[in-house]
């Protein structure tokens, strides 16, 4: 440091030396054999001498310094704001990709699942021409549900979109090997419709950021005294605060011949819509449903808890029913079960 200060100090001097008496030629210049004097030399001839650009050290240093000060400030992007659950679900972010496929209700699978009142008569023909026991059916099963959505057009903005989703949900029969493990119902949901993003401030720090309206069909794909199926219509508004998100969702059941009609009775069981909530804490989600008919006072709570990630992307999963309609089997047969297993999604 000090051998540096002299060497500035010396150039410095030099340079004040040809200032005040500038070489005559610049021949004088090129005889120097010191690099310092002779660049001070030719300072002096060329008259950079006396009108020296160079700022001076101190001045850039504190130049040099205020900058790095603010370029944080100036130089640091904001992290984007974190998506809500309704626009994380739906794809509202504008960034989205236009056609995509997501989860749309939960997915799981129960290895165990336990119910206190397992339905057995709609089979009961079919065990009474086997010669077997319609008590054959087990009170303990397995039960999985997958569900996907996929977007066919959104706008630019993604506010507005359209989706086409499939939902699968079956009871089966694993460990009954009386019935050779069979599958008890499975049920088969199609649906299509549409989705707008609100984005509605409702005050209180809620946003309604969802309405959608379609068409679904769900049938359990049987024939004669065990097939069940029904379509509908349906309109559903979703609303949002923080981790908290609750979706109302109401139906309209499209008419069948009366004929063909394999459940006439089904909305006395199932109502005409559904509540449902879902709050993450923690990386725990915590989901509950119910629906129902109040003129008829039947209907259905079911309760979920999801951990948080086990293995992966695999959660543990609890989950909870009592009511009507667990399938549609037993959309007519009132039953409290509990099951538990692993999950991949908890439906948003």
């Amino acid at each position: 440091m000090r051998l540096g200060a002299f060497l500035l100090a010396a150039a410095g001097g030099v340079g004040t030396a040809f200032a005040q008496s500038p070489p005559a030629t610049i021949d004088q210049c090129r005889g120097i054999a010191k690099d310092m004097e002779r660049l001070a030399c030719y300072d002096a001839f060329t008259g950079r001498a006396g009108d020296d650009r160079r700022e001076p050290a101190s001045s850039v240093a504190a130049e040099s310094a205020a900058a790095s000060a603010a370029a944080p400030a100036d130089s640091v992007v904001a992290a984007p704001a974190a998506l809500s659950m309704i626009d994380e679900s739906w794809g509202f972010d504008p960034s989205s990709a236009p056609y995509e496929i997501r989860f749309h209700r939960a997915n799981y699978v129960l290895f165990g699942r336990y119910s206190d009142n397992v339905n057995s008569a709609p089979f009961s023909p079919l065990f009474q021409s086997a010669g077997g026991d319609q008590n054959d059916l087990s009170n303990t099963e397995a039960k999985f549900q997958f569900s996907f959505k996929a977007r066919l057009w959104a706008t630019d903005d993604r506010r507005w979109g359209v989706w086409a989703a499939y939902t699968q949900q079956s009871q089966w029969q694993l460990y009954n090997s009386d019935v050779s493990r069979a599958f008890r119902d499975t049920n088969y949901m199609p649906e299509l419709f549409v989705s707008y993003k609100p984005a509605i401030d409702l005050g209180g720090g809620f946003n309604w950021n969802l309405l959608s309206a379609g068409f679904n069909h769900q049938s359990n794909g049987r024939s004669d005294v065990l097939s069940r199926s029904w379509n509908r219509l349906f309109a559903e508004v979703g609303v949002e605060r923080d981790s908290l998100a609750l979706s109302a969702k109401a139906w309209y059941r499209l008419p069948e011949d009366a004929g063909t009609d394999d459940n006439p009775d089904i909305t006395d069981y199932y109502g005409h819509g559904e509540i449902s909530a879902l709050y993450r804490w923690r990386g725990n989600s915590f989901a509950a449903m119910a629906r129902g008919n109040l003129s008829t006072g039947k209907g259905a709570v079911q309760l979920g808890w999801f951990s948080p990630p086990i293995l992966g992307p695999l959660r543990g999963y609890v989950q909870v029913f009592s009511g009507y309609g667990e399938t549609l089997i037993d959309y007519n047969w009132k039953q409290n079960t509990i099951g538990v297993g692993i999950a991949l999604s908890d439906g948003f």
